[in-house]
């Protein structure tokens, strides 16, 4: 890849929309490496959904799926790695690197480590809670299941923390990890479907219903949270949409800017066109451009002062973004139709450089094989016709400024 035409992109992952299993974590912990013996193809055969996305500091992309494993990507070829090659899960919740360079799962079943071809798993040690977070240290934190805390590994053992839980407003939440983000300054807020929680090093802080000044008709069910450059958290949720953090002050972003429809019941019900009601994804591009994937309704980006939405395409079946990753790729072409085909021609590099240089790609998965090959161009060979159009008449932005 040149590194001389390499641009900031924000991929969005458009994954199927199905429901999430969530799966138990035992006890067992197993933390003998197993070398690993995968399997390769040139597609990708993820249909179940990938739920996270990781460049790693080499260039590699790693594909989290719904219950299918891992797929690693080397610009050449896919490889995977399921519970058969020694994965603690196949669900795929997150994939992180450490500062030595090991890659890290974060399963519905504790964590794998990746290291040199060999797996190793760290499974939740629900026997041995610890209650005082600060006898633990570390900066790589895990799902431990649906009941009481996370995962956070210290550099040699995992270690399984409890939260101090408020009371609990809706039965049908738990306090299972959906979101992990962290501040500049070592802070960490983790969201639960139940409540926000974050942890400065000294003190863990909850954030429930009544901190985050929810009406009566409301409750939380988080999805994803991310804290952003300038301070500012931001809380997504499946059903009532964003909530904003600001300083002292605590606001519905979603309903601010009348993006929940009058007649939502606020729960997990489909959603109407043009609303941000289902936010499973948050990120922040280059520019301080804040990202958003619904459920239901697409991508929407928020520059500082104005919301675009970049909807969905009718043609796929029940689709829905699931993870963003801000990556480094080079300039390249949209199709969008039942998948996705990016390409760079030399026309297109020629007239139209400067045009789509930040322009954001949107990678759209919709259960069919696909092959990528990364080189002097980006290209996804796909079973449709191949088909050239402009990002912007596909995807169809509008600028939003009230739509009720």
């Amino acid at each position: 890849m040149n590194k001389k035409i390499k641009l900031i992109y924000l991929i969005l992952i458009l994954t199927l929309n199905i429901s999430c299993v969530e799966k138990k974590s035992t006890e067992k912990e197993i933390n003998k490496p197993e070398l690993v013996l995968t399997s390769k193809t040139d597609t990708l055969k993820f249909t179940s959904g990938i739920r996270t996305i990781f460049q790693d500091s080499k260039g590699n992309y790693w594909f989290g799926s719904h219950n299918e494993g891992v797929s690693f990507y080397n610009g050449k070829s896919f490889e995977y790695f399921t519970t058969n090659e020694g994965l603690s899960d196949n669900q795929i919740r997150s994939i992180q690197e450490d500062k030595n360079g090991k890659i890290w799962f974060g399963t519905g079943k504790g964590a794998s480590m990746y290291d040199k071809g060999a797996l190793t798993n760290y499974l939740t040690k629900t026997k041995e809670p610890k209650y005082d977070w600060n006898e633990t240290n570390g900066d790589l934190w895990f799902y431990a299941g649906e009941e009481d805390g996370i995962n956070r590994f210290d550099g040699i053992n995992m270690n399984y923390l409890i939260f101090p839980k408020p009371k609990n407003e809706n039965p049908d939440n738990s306090y299972g990890v959906t979101d992990v983000s962290k501040e500049k300054n070592g802070r960490v807020w983790i969201a639960t479907y139940a409540a926000l929680f974050n942890y400065d090093g000294e003190m863990v802080n909850i954030f429930d219903n009544e901190k985050l000044n929810l009406k009566n008709n409301e409750l939380l069910h988080i999805r994803s949270v991310l804290a952003d450059s300038k301070g500012r958290i931001w809380i997504g949720n499946n059903g009532i949409g964003v909530l904003l953090m600001e300083g002292n002050s605590i606001i519905n972003f979603s309903e601010k800017n009348n993006l929940i429809h009058p007649t939502s019941t606020r729960r997990g019900d489909k959603s109407k066109p043009g609303t941000l009601e289902h936010v499973f994804a948050i990120e922040e591009d280059s520019d301080g451009n804040i990202w958003f994937g619904d459920r239901d309704t697409g991508a929407w980006k928020y520059d500082g002062k104005t919301l675009t939405n970049y909807s969905i395409s009718d043609k796929l079946s029940k689709p829905m973004i699931w993870t963003i990753l801000k990556t480094i790729i080079t300039v390249c072409f949209l199709e969008w139709q039942t998948v996705i085909y990016l390409s760079l021609t030399e026309r297109l590099l020629k007239s139209n450089f400067k045009k789509y240089e930040r322009t954001t790609a949107i990678w759209q998965n919709d259960g069919f094989n696909a092959k990528l090959k990364f080189s002097s161009s980006i290209e996804l060979l796909c079973k449709t016709e191949h088909l050239y159009f402009d990002f912007c008449h596909i995807a169809k932005p509008q600028n939003v400024s009230g739509l009720f």
